[in-house]
């Protein structure tokens, strides 16, 4: 997320990308708004499985098995055409471009560049079985490249060997893109629960539940019998992406990774402990997102975060949004990309800005189904403008076209029924 002429000076982050070149300006902070089926969610999910497929396609993927992608499900047409990821990133100053193409069956393509002095220095580059390979590292290339299959990534492969100059492209995949869903939700309280043992988090963890004032003043790991905890710790992996989900997701549910942890509230008898099931969907949903927030802030990676405002007061979103955008809080430049229904994170034209014109984007349908993303940089807003209320009046569309006939009609018609 690169910032632009209309960036917030205040948000923006320089971090390095070549020996001597002028730093790149990031942003720590983006959000994707529009219609309901606009494909936010998708968006989202789409690169989780590009972290998927690249931790998993080899050590999880089966020879001669299909590759798991999505299509466009309204046309039949785009079964049949590959499917093409790609991504910049800064690994240790330098940065890399990496991506590939997939089909149902095998991978396409595939390449990966550095840019050590600003000019690109091969590192590999695979068309189907060939695979060229950079200067970085070749025993180890030519070893990835002895058990190559046609569905793994050469990249998943190469870090199966140990490759020296891949390794750490293919780690920060398992650090990067953790994908904060309402499927996830379970792995997420897991990974919560996990922490709360350590001194390290713990009285992170407890600030941040008293921050949010949901009358919780401690909390506590319950030892669960060995089935539980196993399943805990299989949460937790398969949300780092260390073990293929499989049917592990089956056997793991809220309530039972909640069962490993109490509550505490202040009553007027004194403290009184409460299982899950008394608490609110909102507190569940805050537990589930501390411990990806406090892992993202101390790595600085990023996090994915659909329905951001789902089930949580606004004013608790935008102090979790402040602490991506402060650089006090923020030192590493973790960052989120989310998005939400919510018109008041936009903005109006007074006051302090939340997100800068620049971190905001719309998802839109276009005419056979598919989903445009734009930002809202294209409509040229101005520094004063507000943007919320534009939003919300459709000036840059992303908003839903309704028809009041069938509301209309839809209680017309049970009201008939009933008469």
């Amino acid at each position: 997320m690169q910032a632009t002429a209309m960036a917030e000076s205040r948000y923006v982050r320089e971090v390095p990308w070549r020996e001597g070149g002028i730093p790149l300006r990031v942003l720590p902070a983006a959000g994707v708004f529009g219609g309901n089926a606009s494909g936010k969610s998708n968006l989202l999910e789409i690169m989780n499985d590009m972290s998927a497929l690249i931790l998993g396609s080899f050590q999880f993927g089966r020879p001669g098995g299909p590759i798991p992608r999505r299509h466009f499900l309204l046309d039949e047409r785009s079964a049949a055409e590959p499917t093409r990821y790609e991504i910049d990133l800064v690994l240790d100053g330098v940065l890399h471009n990496y991506g590939f193409e997939v089909s149902n069956e095998r991978v396409v393509e595939e390449w990966a560049y550095r840019y050590p002095h600003g000019r690109s220095a091969l590192l590999f580059h695979r068309l189907e079985a060939d695979v060229r390979l950079g200067a970085a590292a070749r025993p180890k290339g030519r070893a990835a490249v002895g058990i190559l299959r046609p569905n793994a990534l050469y990249l998943s492969t190469a870090a199966y060997v140990d490759h020296p100059a891949l390794l750490p492209l293919f780690e920060w995949f398992g650090q990067n893109l953790l994908l904060a869903d309402v499927d996830t939700r379970p792995f997420r309280q897991a990974l919560t629960t996990h922490m709360i043992d350590d001194e390290k988090y713990r009285t992170a963890i407890l600030e941040l539940l008293h921050a949010a004032d949901l009358g919780i003043s401690d909390a506590r790991r319950i030892e669960p019998d060995p089935v539980q905890r196993e399943r805990i710790r299989m949460a937790v992996r398969i949300l780092r992406g260390d073990e293929e989900p499989g049917e592990a997701r089956e056997h793991i549910d809220t309530a039972e990774v909640m069962s490993g942890i109490s509550l505490t509230h202040p009553g007027a008898g004194g403290d009184v402990e409460m299982d899950s099931d008394d608490e609110s969907i909102g507190t569940l949903v805050w537990f589930g997102l501390i411990g990806p927030v406090l892992n993202v802030l101390e790595s600085g990676s990023v996090l994915l975060a659909d329905e951001l405002g789902a089930s949580l007061h606004p004013a608790l979103v935008r102090e979790l949004l402040r602490m991506f955008q402060d650089p006090d809080r923020n030192p590493r430049c973790a960052q989120i990309i989310f998005n939400s229904h919510d018109p008041g994170l936009l903005g109006e034209g007074t006051g302090e800005r939340l997100l800068g014109r620049d971190q905001i984007w719309f998802t839109e349908k276009t005419g056979d189904g598919a989903t445009r993303l734009r930002p809202l940089t294209d409509a040229a807003p101005r520094r004063t403008e507000a943007i919320s209320k534009r939003y919300l009046e459709g000036w840059y569309g992303a908003t839903p076209i309704l028809i009041p006939g069938g509301f209309d009609n839809a209680a017309k018609l049970v009201a008939t029924d009933v008469g």
